[in-house]
């Protein structure tokens, strides 16, 4: 598709689940459909722009690690959609023709300050790029890992590595990347 072309709205049905854990969350969910999930560009994390209910949102799908998405609804948009875990809601997203600046975490951020070489590096990689190594440094399950990762981070940048080695950005392989259980 040419990069000037729209991509084609995916239209689609779900149904909003209230996630298991954590107990008192005040967010919803949703799993495409595979055939939703299909059309999309990546197995991995894509931003895509459209309308839940009819109110216009802009988020990052989730790989749920079966080769399928799921995406997170913040209450403010299931309120101002006027919908609530259980309702089956209309769904219009697209891929984003630009990819949105990630959040930066302030550890990694003073980190990358601190070592102009690994900044620079930072600095010249794509949006994707920079959020799989966030992605890469805050997946880790116990808190010392993320240290860790973000020295490992700094020096491979430093070093010229542009992209995070060896991480599955699908989930597929490594099981890290699920969809949340839905509470019953």
């Amino acid at each position: 598709m040419p990069k000037s072309a729209t991509p084609t709205p995916i239209r689609f049905k779900a149904k909003l689940l209230r996630p298991a854990e954590p107990k008192d969350a005040t967010w919803t969910f949703f799993v495409l459909t595979q055939a939703a999930s299909d059309k999309l560009p990546t197995r991995s994390q894509v931003s895509v722009e459209g309308t839940l209910g009819g109110q216009p949102f802009q988020a990052t799908l989730e790989p749920d690690g079966e080769g399928g998405h799921w995406l997170k609804v913040e209450q403010a948009l299931a309120d101002s959609a006027g919908v609530a875990a259980g309702d089956t809601v209309a769904v219009e997203m697209a891929p984003m023709a630009k990819e949105p600046e990630p959040k930066l975490p302030d550890d990694l951020r003073k980190a990358l300050v601190a070592q102009p070489q690994a900044k620079a590096t930072w600095d010249d990689i794509t949006a994707v790029a920079r959020r799989d190594w966030i992605q890469w440094v805050t997946s880790g399950k116990k808190a010392e890992t993320r240290p860790k990762r973000i020295a490992v981070a700094c020096d491979k940048l430093a070093k010229g590595q542009r992209r995070a080695c060896c991480f599955d950005r699908s989930g597929m392989y490594s099981n890290e990347l699920k969809a949340p259980k839905a509470a019953d």
